[in-house]
């Protein structure tokens, strides 16, 4: 059964008292989210690069909870769609929503919300649940993208462009972001 209690996230540690004191740490992460978009390692094989956005999302959405996240995600791509070069390698605009990277796009609104959901429970702070929750992130961006890749290329290739070449770097991207915050609580804890 749902539980409307509500854990703490590492954002309302140090949550400020206003809005206009709040917003400049939200475009912080939303810049945070957009320097990810620029590690981007292009497949010769593939119209979808390896880039460090799934673990910017999945992070910020852990360290801010589901409504912040979110917001944050949906300004990302509010901003990509109205021109700014803030998707992968700084593309830009709403065509790329709608080609076949944008349910990755997409995926990452959903999970932002499904993850920051989790961590407004209390699944940041320990490394099993943390993980668990960087996973079922990961598999929402996975599926948004897959199903809008699969428009794109032939059924037979979708999981070869849009998946396999993935999988390693999720792990790497979902260990990395289950050990950040868990350790991060444990050392405010310490304090």
């Amino acid at each position: 059964m749902y539980s409307k209690a509500r854990s703490i996230t590492i954002f309302d540690l140090v949550k400020p008292t206003s809005l206009w004191m709040e917003i400049p740490i939200l475009i912080g992460f939303n810049l945070i989210l957009v320097g990810c978009a620029y590690l981007t390692i292009n497949l010769p094989f593939s119209p979808v690069p390896i880039t460090g956005q799934t673990f910017g999302v999945l992070l910020i959405a852990m360290a801010l909870g589901r409504v912040r996240g979110s917001a944050v995600v949906l300004a990302y791509l509010t901003e990509g769609a109205a021109g700014m070069p803030v998707f992968a390698g700084g593309a830009a605009g709403v065509g790329v929503l709608v080609g076949p990277t944008g349910g990755y796009l997409v995926g990452f609104l959903a999970a932002a919300y499904a993850t920051g959901w989790m961590a407004d429970l209390g699944w940041d702070r320990g490394y099993v649940k943390s993980t668990v929750a960087m996973l079922v992130g990961t598999l929402i961006i996975f599926a948004c993208g897959l199903a809008q890749l699969g428009l794109f290329v032939p059924a037979g290739a979708v999981l070869t462009m849009g998946l396999y070449p993935f999988i390693a770097g999720g792990l790497v991207k979902i260990a990395a972001a289950a050990i950040v915050l868990p350790s991060t609580w444990k050392f405010i804890n310490r304090k």
